[in-house]
């Protein structure tokens, strides 16, 4: 796309607060979606050489499978993975030390950290897999309704642990299994779907 040489950009990750005239005023308004794996494991190739560390593809692909789909997150891990690598006396970072790393960071397989399985659990285990609203799930683990809406729940519904219904949040089967739970057997409902 060719652009002037002077061009204002803006970002938000709350575009409906935005008031009508100040969005109009943008010529173009795009949504971002997350990155696909390819491309996370070429950002974290770059980022990896131009912080001088040595990684194979295989660390490459552990670190970015964790990451989100987002460069800032896999940026994150790359450092914290990196510091376990040096700790440790390795010169390059391999699958082994990335998964050794970021299990002790908290991060799993599917790039959920603490607060997310927090959330899952007090979903699954206090409120029978739902549905349930996020204030009663933020009072449950004592965490802020607004952190939980932003910052946990759009990746479990984008991965499909989380479903919104009219009447709250529900778990899927995913996340039961996710969890190494369960489901009730009055909510074994099809792969993926809601609970019956």
């Amino acid at each position: 796309m060719q652009l002037p040489r002077f061009t204002l950009l803006g970002a938000t990750t709350r575009m409906g607060l935005l008031s009508p005239p100040l969005l109009d005023r943008f010529g173009f308004h795009w949504q971002l979606r997350y990155y696909e794996l390819p491309d996370m494991q070429a950002i974290v190739n770059r980022s990896a050489r131009l912080i001088g560390i040595a990684i194979d593809e295989d660390g490459a692909g552990e670190i970015a499978r964790r990451a989100r789909g987002t460069p800032r997150i896999v940026n994150r891990l790359l450092r914290r993975v990196r510091d376990h690598a040096q700790v440790a006396g390795h010169a390059t970072m391999d699958e082994a030390i990335a998964r050794r790393a970021l299990d002790s960071e908290g991060v799993d397989a599917r790039g959920l950290d603490r607060l997310d399985r927090r959330f899952l659990t007090a979903i699954v285990e206090v409120y029978g897999g739902g549905p349930v609203g996020i204030d009663a799930v933020a009072a449950t683990i004592n965490d802020d309704a607004e952190t939980l809406a932003e910052m946990v729940e759009p990746y479990l519904l984008k991965i499909g642990f989380v479903i919104r219904t009219p009447t709250g949040r529900r778990a899927t089967r995913e996340a039961y299994q996710h969890l190494g739970k369960t489901p009730p057997p009055s909510q074994a409902g099809p792969q993926g779907g809601l609970f019956e």
